[in-house]
C-alpha cells in the first residue's frame, strides 16, 4: 500500500498504501505470522492512474494528473516495496508544479525491523530526501535512527506499526467484523516519527466483475485511513485516504485527500510476480 502529502506513500499506504488493532502489541512473532496465513499478501507490480476529482474553496488549481507505479514482493523474511509517484498541479494561472518521489522499503515479517529511503523531487529540484531504519521491542515502542536529512534518533511510542503490518492488520480487523482501528503508524516518510492513524472500516465489497485475474475470488473491503501528525492539536486529519483493499495486498481504487484538492487513482495493469520462499 499509499503517503500522507502529495508524492508520499501510507502504506505503503499502499504500501502503506498507501496504504492495522492492537492485538499485536501481547507479541509481535506468532500473532503476525497468523494473520498473514489467514490472508497471503501477494508479491505483484501495479500501475495507477491519477486524475484530479474534487477541488475545494479558494484553492486556485485548474488541473491535476500523474501516475503511481508499486510494487511489493515477498522476500520470505521480510518485504520489500518500492512505489514511484509523480503529479502535476496547474493553478488557475497556469503556473504548473511536477512532484515525483521514489519510495523504497525492507520490512520484516516478525515486525520489529524497517528500513526506508524516501526522495521528493519538485520541479526537478531535490526537495527532499530522508534515509534509516526503524526497530520495535515486543511491545511496539522502538526507536528511529535517521542518516538523512540529519543523523537522529526519534523515539516511537508503544504499538507503533510498520506499513505492510498496518495493512494485516486492518484485515484482520475487517474479517472479524470491527469497524475501526488506531494505532500509530511508522513508514519512513516523515523525519518526525510515527504518525497517529485512524483506520475506518467502510464495509466488504461484493465479489464479482473484477477486472484482473489475481482479484477473482478475494474478499476486499473499502477503507478510509485518516493520518494525524504528532503536532496536530486541530482533530482534522493532514491527509486522508480512500482505498479498496483486497485481502491479498492489491488496492485497485485509491482517494487522496489532501484538503484543498482530492485525486483519484485507479488501476491501469497488474502483474503478479515472484516471491515467497
Amino acid at each position: 500500500m499509499l503517503g500522507r502529502r502529495p508524492g508520499l506513500s501510507a502504506s505503503g499506504f499502499l504500501a502503506r498504501a498507501l496504504l492495522l488493532p492492537g492485538a499485536l502489541v501481547a507479541g509481535l512473532g506468532a500473532p503476525i505470522e497468523a494473520s498473514a496465513a489467514n490472508g497471503e499478501l501477494a508479491s505483484h507490480r501495479a500501475a495507477y492512474r491519477l486524475m484530479l476529482s474534487q477541488v475545494r474553496g479558494n484553492a486556485g488549481i485548474e488541473s491535476a494528473g500523474g501516475a503511481m507505479l508499486y510494487e511489493v514482493v515477498d522476500r520470505c523474511e521480510a518485504w520489500t516495496s518500492q512505489q514511484r509517484f509523480s503529479l502535476s498541479v496547474t493553478s488557475r494561472d497556469g503556473t504548473t508544479t511536477e512532484r515525483q518521489s521514489d519510495y523504497v522499503t525492507w520490512e520484516a515479517k516478525d515486525g520489529r525491523s524497517l528500513r526506508f529511503r524516501l526522495r521528493q523531487i519538485v520541479d526537478g529540484q531535490l526537495a527532499q530526501s530522508i534515509t534509516g531504519e526503524a526497530r520495535l521491542e515486543a511491545d511496539g515502542s522502538g526507536v528511529v535512527r535517521y542518516r538523512e536529512p540529519a543523523e537522529q534518533e526519534v523515539a516511537l511510542p508503544a504499538g507503533t506499526l510498520f506499513p505492510m503490518i498496518h495493512s494485516l492488520k486492518i484485515f484482520a480487523a475487517a474479517r472479524a467484523g470491527e469497524r475501526a482501528l488506531a494505532a500509530p503508524l511508522f513508514d519512513g516518510t516523515s523525519e518526525d516519527g510515527a504518525m497517529e492513524s485512524n483506520t475506518a472500516i467502510v464495509g466488504a465489497v461484493p465479489e464479482g466483475g473484477e477486472r484482473f485475474p489475481a482479484l477473482e475470488g478475494v474478499k476486499s473491503w473499502r477503507f478510509r485511513i485518516a493520518f494525524f501528525e504528532a503536532a496536530n492539536t486541530t482533530g482534522s486529519p493532514d491527509y486522508e485516504v480512500g482505498i479498496r483493499y483486497w485481502e491479498n495486498g492489491i488496492a485497485d481504487e485509491l482517494t487522496m485527500d489532501f484538503g484543498d484538492f482530492v485525486v483519484e487513482g485507479k488501476l491501469d495493469t497488474l502483474e503478479i510476480v515472484q516471491g515467497g520462499c
